[in-house]
Parts: C-alpha cells; sequence; structure tokens
C-alpha cells in the first residue's frame, strides 16, 4: 500500500527539480499524477517514463487562468478527481535592489506568486468536491531570512507564505489542508551549484547543499495522511541554514 493510493495530484514545474522528484515519488506511492509546466519536451518524456496509468503531462503557464482551467479539466478527464495540488513551479532573478526593473519584479512574482494564487483558487472546488484534499504550496528560506539580491524572489516566496496561512483558515471547513514548505539551497537547475555548494560549506550546519529528492519527502508528507492534523503551517528544509550561523572548528 502506498501513501497516496487512490490520489490525484496535479504538480507544477514538474519537468525537472523538485517538480520532477515530486511526480516520481507521489507516482511511486500509489498517486494519479497530473504533471505540470511550460517544458513541454521534458515533462512530457517524465510523465512517459512514468506510464499512462500513472501520470499525464499538460502545458501549464501558472500565471495564465486560463492554463489552470485546462490543467484542472485534463486530471478530472483522465483520472476522475483532483485530490492534491503542489504549486512547486517557481523563477528566481539574482540582481541587487537598486538595480531590479519592475519588469523583472512583476516577471518573478508572475510565476511564483500569481501562480500560487491561480492554483490554489483553480484547485480548491475541485478538493472540496473531492472530499477534501492538500495543497502544497513551496515557498522559500529566503522568505524567512534576508539575503542579498533576492528582493524580487523573496517578496514573493513571503507572499506565499502569507497566502497559506489564509488558505488553511478558508479551506479547512471543507476539509482541504494548505501548508508550505521552505526549502534552503537545493541541487536543482535554478540555483548556481558551484555557487551553493560555497555557500552551505561555509554557513549550513550539514555543510552541503539539499537534494531535491529531501524537499520531495516533505511535500509527500504533507499531502499523505501522516500530516492529517497539520494546516497552516511552513516546513523548513535547509540543512540547518535558519538555524544560524555555525562555527566549524
Amino acid at each position: 500500500m502506498g501513501k497516496l493510493d487512490g490520489r490525484v495530484v496535479l504538480i507544477t514545474g514538474a519537468a525537472r527539480g523538485q517538480g520532477e522528484q515530486e511526480a516520481r515519488l507521489f507516482a511511486a506511492e500509489g498517486a494519479k499524477v497530473v504533471l505540470a509546466d511550460v517544458l513541454d519536451e521534458p515533462g512530457g518524456a517524465v510523465a512517459k517514463d512514468l506510464g499512462p496509468e500513472a501520470a499525464v503531462y499538460v502545458h501549464l503557464d501558472v500565471g495564465e487562468e486560463a492554463d489552470w482551467a485546462v490543467a484542472v479539466a485534463v486530471a478530472k478527464e483522465t483520472f476522475g478527481s483532483l485530490d492534491g495540488l503542489v504549486n512547486n513551479a517557481g523563477i528566481l532573478r539574482r540582481t541587487r535592489l537598486v538595480d531590479t526593473s519592475p519588469q523583472e519584479f512583476v516577471e518573478v512574482c508572475r510565476v511564483n506568486q500569481l501562480g500560487t494564487f491561480l492554483g490554489m483558487r483553480a484547485a480548491a472546488p475541485e478538493l472540496a468536491a473531492a472530499g477534501g484534499g492538500t495543497i502544497v504550496n513551496i515557498s522559500s528560506y529566503a522568505a524567512l531570512a534576508g539575503m542579498a539580491s533576492l528582493t524580487s524572489y523573496a517578496a514573493s516566496k513571503g507572499a506565499v507564505l502569507a497566502m497559506t496561512r489564509v488558505a488553511a483558515l478558508e479551506l479547512a471547513a471543507q476539509g482541504v489542508r494548505v501548508n508550505a514548505v521552505c526549502p534552503g539551497a537545493v541541487d536543482t537547475p535554478m540555483i548556481d551549484q558551484e555557487r551553493a555548494a560555497l555557500l552551505c560549506r561555509t554557513l549550513v550546519p550539514l555543510r552541503r547543499t539539499g537534494r531535491a529528492e529531501e524537499v520531495a519527502r516533505t511535500a509527500l508528507y504533507l499531502t499523505a495522511e501522516d500530516s492529517s492534523y497539520v494546516t497552516g503551517q511552513h516546513f523548513v528544509v535547509d540543512g540547518g541554514w535558519l538555524a544560524g550561523v555555525p562555527v566549524f572548528g
């Protein structure tokens, strides 16, 4: 018996990185997975690898309301319902505050913040109709502690935490739980791995970058019945980074 047997879960940004690992882990735990992304070729390849009984791919620009309607419809038409959502899609731009253009700020917030809002709004009625469900929003360490040159990213991820708490309050009566994950530096294509490795060796107590599957396991916990009494919370997966600056000797 898998932890997600009988569940249908939509995962955004599922073509690679954390989203891909979430899709693979959820499918291994018995879920029917709807992989959504704008990277159609790799996204389709992951879905094909998982097989048509376990997965389907759909093109989804998370900042487009119409795309969300299509993705939800695909989930229902293919697997009969929608029981879970993982708002994983995100982008990062590393620019100093005074050099960040309004266009860049809006670009980042469109994907990370607006995309999360539209996803929750599109999924919530379907989750309630299915008798309850789960939403997992991927936020970031940057929402909890300052990081230079990440104004737009930190702002968008802070908003994700705020929306998570509000949605948890509003949807609890409908049996929908809403939580967030705050990863630190993780080995995904979104970040500079050499820079991240150096940073983690000096600032992170576990002295390494995180693995995408470690974030996926936290998303699994928040989607499965293991977390049945958990909602409105954020879970930090950062190797101890937020705890403070370690002294190695």
